[in-house]
């Protein structure tokens, strides 16, 4: 299919739902999108426009959105990829579509599955993003179906990667956000490279039995059909198969092979009305002998992404179990495309979600606040993934939870208060104990009292809910500070003894700041609380601070070797037929040293050819400085305690490529200045590393302008020809 022939699609598959879209926008997207990716080849070495095109089909085919949706696909990777700017975006298109589209750049440049930390803070942008504006997920969501579907292009290791980041992310939002269809696309794709033994070895043995399983799915459907035109009941029935990936779920949990899994076909019944989901359900039990305790009611209880449906499990009549799922059209609308479905089209087509629907989005940010990176990922996949079971307060109102919620999940979901007071829980009338797990259709009533003394540590361990941890942490965060100090304290003075690891390495006042900053405290007290309340672990203090203490003992090793070998003479001078080899680091060669640490001072940024010393610091080896900055004065070498710190040293002859250095340039202000200043850097081939300019009162401008040079010919090349530009007074290099 050419290019023209895939927007031309794109346009058709937009009429067919939302006509009033502005086609002359989205027309013009594509225009900018094409022009600004000209050049650039995907790894398939297809033309780069094709991925946006696919990804704005997705977006229309699948998820039926708003036109703004299809210019920001079109546009997703305009501000990643190209000279263009979100200012760009906004003047042309709207500041809408310029956020949508850095929205969707922010988390292209999200890398998962790398520090807990760093997926933590990830998953908080996803979030956040989501909450602002739901679309830039559902476009980024789109924009990794369309990579997934193209991933044989990519290196072994690379689609693992990706495989492994969209199963733990993507494939769970899609799931939470109600994409059922775009969810499994996403875990089968996975599979395939994940375990493409395993997937193969399910597609194959499906194809294999195809027909038998095709012909059982169409004898049902026929006595369902038959039964329901009977009663006069409106519907539409048809019958899939699992996916590979539900099936190889269930194969890998229940430990089974293929031929020992019988739920593998799902029956889906479309009707009118609520009333006729009931007729349905009673029609089903009549015909088919149900399984007890796998019927489910999202009609009455939704899923908190607004998902309905009635779902029971049945015997069919060849003794082969399968699922039935009954709802509306509205429903399947719901379960199919989820938020997309929720989408709100005005007459010129740009779109507007509906509100409150994401404010579970809002409530998972707040429960995560105080929580270390280990638990947010964990609370947030039990909170944003798991199965929910749908419980009752005894006046009739339904609280939902986590799958394998307890009496305290329950109360804190009612208030805080509810939850710092109880004393004890009855459920369906009988007094159970804290860490009893609750069932769908449970009646729970918590006893509370004045009197008590609020949550205990252990509730932190039972609760499964990161709304109720949160709140026992804040409890705990408030009311307790002294007492968790201590604690905190305590605790990772534990785990310091149980390191090896004394206490005064710890507070001494040259390793305290960095350590602190591994650790992200602002001093030791605020981390003892932290650990005190369950908002970090001892353990986890430790290790983080163990490496910084290990490179700080690294350095002063360093220091005292360098300052002893600066002490020590040479016995007797080499002989001059047997010259001895000295080794090089960053072309620097250190008077009596090997494989040295060395930096070049910022002050005055040595480059070869330039009169250069040597000095110990402390800590990061030695640092070398021109023979004429002002930090390496005869003055500043002969003050007391530094002397043995200054050291000869010289250029080798396996000098870098280049140096960054840094020249100062004061003219009398004109116009097209930086153009001659640019044309002058441009013709002597220097490599420019970054410009700063300003301009005073009184016509003069001063730039500062950061390059990469070889070496002090090139350097005196370039200010020679900075120095000939009309308007220059004086070129230097800054020292000191």
């Amino acid at each position: 299919m050419t290019i023209q022939e895939q927007y031309d699609l794109l346009e058709k598959t937009v009429r067919g739902y939302n006509p009033a879209a502005d086609f002359a926008q989205i027309r013009a997207a594509f225009e900018f999108a094409y022009k600004a990716h000209d050049g650039q080849k995907r790894k398939s070495g297809e033309p780069y426009i094709i991925h946006p095109l696919a990804v704005a089909q997705i977006v229309a085919e699948e998820l039926k959105l708003d036109s703004e949706s299809i210019e920001a696909a079109l546009l997703h990777d305009v501000i990643e990829d190209t000279p263009a700017t979100h200012e760009d975006v906004a003047k042309l298109f709207s500041p809408t579509i310029a956020d949508l589209v850095e929205g969707v750049s922010k988390l292209t440049r999200i890398q998962y599955a790398t520090k807990e930390d760093e997926q933590m803070e990830n998953l908080r942008k996803m979030l956040i993003a989501m909450s602002k504006d739901i679309r830039v997920i559902l476009i980024k969501i789109s924009d990794r179906l369309h990579n997934m579907r193209t991933m044989e292009y990519q290196s072994p290791a690379k689609q693992k990667q990706k495989s492994l980041e969209t199963m733990e992310i993507y494939a769970p939002i899609s799931h939470r956000l109600g994409m059922q269809r775009i969810k499994w696309e996403l875990e089968d794709l996975s599979l395939k490279y994940l375990d493409p033994i395993g997937y193969e070895e399910i597609v194959s043995k499906l194809d294999e039995k195809r027909q038998e399983y095709e012909d059982f799915m169409q004898r049902t459907q026929i006595q369902i059909d038959d039964r329901l035109n009977e009663l006069g009941i409106q519907h539409i029935v048809y019958g899939r198969m699992k996916h590979p990936y539900s099936i190889y779920r269930k194969m890998f949990n229940q430990n089974k092979s293929l031929d020992e899994i019988f739920d593998l076909f799902a029956f889906r019944v479309v009707v009118e009305n609520v009333g006729d989901c009931y007729n349905v359900l009673g029609v089903i039990h009549d015909i088919y002998k149900p399984i007890l305790g796998r019927f489910k009611d999202y009609i009455g209880t939704p899923k908190p992404n607004g998902y309905q449906s009635l779902h029971t499990t049945v015997m069919g009549t060849d003794g082969i179990p399968f699922e039935v799922q009954i709802r509306t059209r509205e429903m399947h609308e719901v379960a199919e495309y989820g938020v997309a479905a929720h989408w709100k089209y005005k007459q010129n087509g740009q779109g507007s979600g509906t509100e409150g629907r994401y404010e579970w989005v809002r409530r998972l940010l707040e429960n995560q606040e105080g929580a270390d990176a280990e638990d947010y990922i964990h609370s947030l996949k039990v909170d944003m993934f798991a199965d929910e079971v749908f419980v009752f307060t005894p006046n009739g109102d339904v609280q939902n939870l986590p799958a394998g919620a307890t009496p305290i999940d329950f109360a804190y979901a009612i208030h805080s208060a509810v939850g710092n007071r109880m004393v004890g829980a009855k459920v369906n009338n009988r007094i159970v104990t804290l860490d009893h797990v609750l069932k769908n259709g449970d009646i729970v009533e918590i006893m509370t009292s004045k009197n008590a003394k609020g949550p205990s540590r252990d509730w932190m361990k039972i609760a499964k809910s990161s709304e109720a941890r949160s709140k026992i942490r804040q409890w705990f965060k408030k009311e307790k500070k002294d007492e968790n100090i201590a604690n905190g304290r305590a605790a990772f003075e534990a785990e310091l003894k149980h390191c090896g690891i004394p206490m005064r390495d710890v507070i001494s006042q040259e390793n305290l700041p960095g350590l602190l900053k591994k650790v992200a405290y602002a001093s030791l007290d605020d981390m003892y609380a932290a650990i005190g309340y369950g908002g970090f672990s001892a353990q986890k203090a430790v290790s983080r601070m163990l490496g910084e203490l290990q490179r700080i003992a690294k350095q002063h090793q360093q220091e005292k070797q360098l300052l002893d070998a600066a002490e020590v003479k040479p016995a007797e001078e080499p002989r001059p037929n047997a010259p001895k080899k000295v080794k090089s680091e960053q072309g620097i060669i250190v008077e009596g040293l090997d494989n040295c640490l060395v930096k070049f001072s910022k002050c005055c940024t040595p480059v070869p050819g330039d009169d250069i010393v040597g000095f110990i610091t402390r800590g990061y080896g030695v640092s070398v400085h021109r023979a004429d900055c002002p930090n390496a004065s005869l003055e500043k070498r002969t003050q007391p305690g530094q002397e043995g710190r200054w050291l000869k040293v010289s250029w080798g002859s396996d000098t870098n490529d280049s140096y960054p250095t840094t020249l100062e340039v004061i003219c009398k202000d004109r116009q097209g200045l930086l153009l001659d200043l640019s044309a002058a850097l441009s013709t002597t081939n220097t490599f420019v590393l970054g410009i700063n300019s300003r301009s005073t009162e009184d016509q003069f401008a001063m730039f500062r302008i950061e390059v990469r040079i070889r070496d002090s010919a090139q350097l005196r090349s370039l200010m020679n020809k900075l120095n000939q530009i009309s308007g220059v007074l004086k070129v230097t290099r800054p020292a000191g």
